[in-house]
């Protein structure tokens, strides 16, 4: 049998939470809404958030989708809202969903709507790199194609009305149009819950980017202090492999004193400047962010 934890998101329809008690009874991780479209901002995302993250839960937030206008305004909406909160471990969710009236999907083919989710999705991850980032969404636009493949699915399907956790731990895991799901929204009464096909310690793995893959974790950033002109260290060695196999410039070789070079600290800048917003300044000198990035550039998990 899978092993399965418990979750709640809420919003500004959810008066604020006693997350300690909810933590108390089981729950591991709980998500809130941020945003939706291009301005709105939840108006009690701040309270919810801060008291998950008090409670110790595995924290996450999702922005409210409006495919016929621009990912990238929305993205940075949402990324706005988040980022005084969003660090490793924390989970981000777009919530890609029809309004019943469909005014929010109006005018955009599936190809479209496609297209929005993998722009909305890439601006996030360039935003927070290292941290997990999926789609909320229904069996419908599963079935009609909006969902890029290979990302985290948050699906919502209630067949019963108001139900116990353990029900939807006894049932069979959805599997809408042949996909699989890692957390299933299963009731709304009296609140959304959700179950994850993790155990509450492969979740908090898998949010802090060490579980669930086939690649290996990125090394642990050494300190700013080693990536100055002429360090001599093997960290200078492995982001220049790093750089090197993410095809950043021509192939360069490396001194025996594994000396950080003039030309090395150009390639740093060059992959600063192509994901400026995220990375700061094009400088070379390498951070924790650009550390990551160049990483996941090397191991095909980021497109350059």
């Amino acid at each position: 049998m899978t092993s399965t934890c418990r979750g709640i998101d809420v919003s500004a329809y959810q008066a604020t939470q006693d997350w300690a008690a909810h933590a108390r009874d089981g729950v591991t991780f709980a998500f809130a809404k941020a945003s939706e479209g291009q301005k709105s901002r939840d108006s009690r995302f701040a309270t919810h958030i801060a008291g998950i993250q008090a409670a110790g839960l595995v924290p996450g937030a999702y922005h409210f989708a409006w495919p016929n206008q621009d990912a990238t305004v929305e993205a940075a909406n949402y990324i706005a809202a988040v980022g005084p909160y969003a660090g490793p471990g924390f989970l981000h969710w777009l919530d890609l969903e029809r309004y019943g009236d469909g005014r929010n999907y109006r005018g955009r083919t599936a190809t479209q709507i496609k297209a929005y989710a993998e722009a909305w999705i890439a601006a996030v991850q360039r935003a927070f790199p290292g941290q997990r980032v999926g789609i909320y969404t229904s069996a419908d636009d599963i079935a009609y194609g909006h969902v890029p493949a290979d990302v985290p699915l948050w699906y919502p399907a209630y067949p019963w009305g108001a139900a116990p956790y353990s029900k939807a731990e006894g049932a069979t895991r959805p599997a809408p149009s042949g996909r699989t799901v890692a957390f299933w929204q299963f009731t709304s009464q009296p609140l959304d819950r959700s179950i994850c096909y993790m155990s509450a310690a492969d979740l908090r793995a898998w949010a802090q980017g060490t579980g669930n893959t086939s690649t290996p974790a990125c090394p642990p950033f050494p300190g700013r202090d080693k990536f100055v002109l002429g360090a001599h260290n093997d960290f200078a060695l492995q982001l220049q492999q790093w750089l090197d196999k993410g095809g950043w410039g021509p192939k360069y070789k490396v001194g025996p004193s594994r000396t950080m070079t003039a030309l090395d600290l150009q390639k740093v800048a060059a992959l600063q400047r192509h994901y400026l917003s995220a990375l700061g300044p094009a400088d070379g000198l390498t951070g924790p962010r650009t550390w990551q990035y160049a990483y996941e550039v090397a191991n095909g998990l980021r497109s350059k």
